[in-house]
């Protein structure tokens, strides 16, 4: 028998990890000061510095640091130009931050995501704040300011011009749907009889019944987009005369088929966009009857998302420690409970008001973004099985190779360190379930022989 050469060889014979866990992604942005604060004569209690954000108590002057992943200062220190987007060069912000404009923080988010998407991953992206502080305009924008939503399907299409052949094939589609109170909408079929239900498949939740549009160009998913944009539900209150009176939700799948090797490989991914109502105040937002009742329905799911957030930031920071997660509490965390503690990678979207008079509200978020950063996430390739299968049995056998190679130069292989390399107690799953469990079989040490007989089974 060989002997063994230590844990260097051991660790060739490690199966390779399909999944691994990454945490949940935060950015905070803060908007100039609306007419409301104006005339209110607010003062500014956001400071920003790098990935650094800080609020400052009006009452105190006391100070409070939160660090994430960004922090995008959109407050002043920019200019407008003739077509109307807002871009930095201008005079220096007085408080010594740099302008973050849409296409500053799309460069950031937007394409990574689309990076994401591309090589098979499921994305989520979601918008949270207090109503009025500035979440559709970083996900939608206005006018010549696009934001995240268009500039990511202006870039896919481009993406795909580019690559588009005849081994290797695109399919997009799109849908909306709105959550109002505790009802799920679908927007681009509203008269729909058919009731939305939220359902969890092995790729994760979806909802049964929600109606999928093919688009074939930027100016079709526009044109889709539009549509549903003009069913959603909106209403005027005292913070913000466009409010919204429902949790929106886009969804884009980005399928594909690359011929490779003789066959055809197939992956689909869904980016997610959740652009969150609101929290609300109802003496700061003066809201009475329906839109009162609008206003605690919109609270109440957003105290459910905070619920699970702070259960699943527990559960990251005690592994070992059993926590329930209420993912049942609120429809809109049934949706969103792949994005937050299944198989997406995911992007918070933290928008505060620079305000003094909001202090309590940014606050609340930016502890609410602060709780999310610590979440951990576990996601995969959404490949086709079978495809998934051939690529692990690949990748054992390139090992298995490798340390054939390594015993014929007179190397040992060490399965000591392993728990085991497949078998019963096959760490992921399929392929580890169906490779042999070397150590059981052979101890600590095998032969050339017998690991050429098992790449010969194999």
């Amino acid at each position: 028998r060989a002997r063994p050469s230590g844990p260097a060889i051991a660790a060739t014979l490690r199966r390779p990890k399909v999944m691994s866990a990454e945490s949940v992604k935060v950015a905070v942005r803060v908007r100039p000061f609306n007419g409301r604060e104006k005339e209110a004569n607010s003062r500014c209690i956001i400071r920003m510095k790098g990935p650094q954000t800080t609020i400052i108590n009006p009452e105190d002057d006391s100070e409070k640091d939160f660090a994430f992943d960004y922090s995008y200062w959109s407050h002043d220190g920019f200019i407008t130009e003739d077509d109307g987007y807002n871009t930095g060069g201008g005079p220096a912000s007085k408080y010594g931050s740099q302008y973050a404009s849409q296409k500053d923080v799309y460069e950031h988010l937007g394409q990574k995501m689309l990076e994401n998407a591309w090589e098979g991953y499921n994305c989520t992206m979601f918008a949270y704040g207090q109503t009025g502080a500035g979440k559709s305009y970083s996900f939608v924008g206005y006018g010549s300011n696009k934001g995240i939503l268009p500039l990511a399907c202006e870039e896919i299409f481009k993406r795909i011009k580019d690559q588009e052949s005849s081994r290797h094939k695109f399919q997009v589609e799109c849908a909306m749907m709105e959550i109002y109170g505790r009802e799920l909408r679908d927007l681009l079929n509203p008269k729909s009889k058919e009731k939305l239900k939220i359902r969890n498949g092995k790729t994760g939740t979806y909802v049964q019944g929600l109606k999928k549009s093919a688009v074939g160009s930027y100016k079709a998913i526009e044109k889709v987009q539009a549509v549903g944009t003009a069913n959603r539900t909106v209403g005027a209150t005292a913070m913000n005369a466009t409010s919204s009176r429902a949790h929106t939700i886009v969804t884009i799948t980005l399928g594909q088929k690359i011929e490779e090797e003789g066959r055809e490989r197939q992956f689909a991914s869904d980016i997610v966009l959740v652009d969150l109502a609101g929290s609300e105040r109802a003496e700061s937002t003066g809201a009475t009857g329906a839109r009162l009742q609008e206003g605690i329905e919109i609270n109440v799911s957003l105290s459910a998302l905070g619920n699970v957030i702070s259960a699943l930031a527990e559960k990251a920071n005690n592994p070992k420690k059993k926590v329930f997660v209420p993912y049942r509490s609120h429809v809109l965390t049934e949706l969103l409970q792949s994005a937050l503690g299944g198989n997406s990678k995911t992007v918070m979207v933290a928008a505060v008001s620079p305000a003094h008079i909001n202090f309590d509200e940014s606050l609340s978020t930016l502890r609410y973004a602060d709780r999310a950063k610590q979440i951990k996430v576990v996601v995969e390739v959404m490949e086709n099985p079978t495809d998934k299968l051939i690529r692990e049995l690949k990748a054992e056998n390139d090992k298995l190779r490798k340390m054939l190679s390594g015993i014929a130069n007179g190397e040992g292989v060490d399965l000591s360190a392993l728990e085991s390399a497949g078998g019963d107690n096959g760490e992921d799953g399929d392929a580890s379930d169906r490779a042999p469990n070397l150590k059981r079989a052979y101890g600590s040490t095998i032969t050339e022989e017998e690991l050429a007989k098992k790449i010969e089974e194999a």
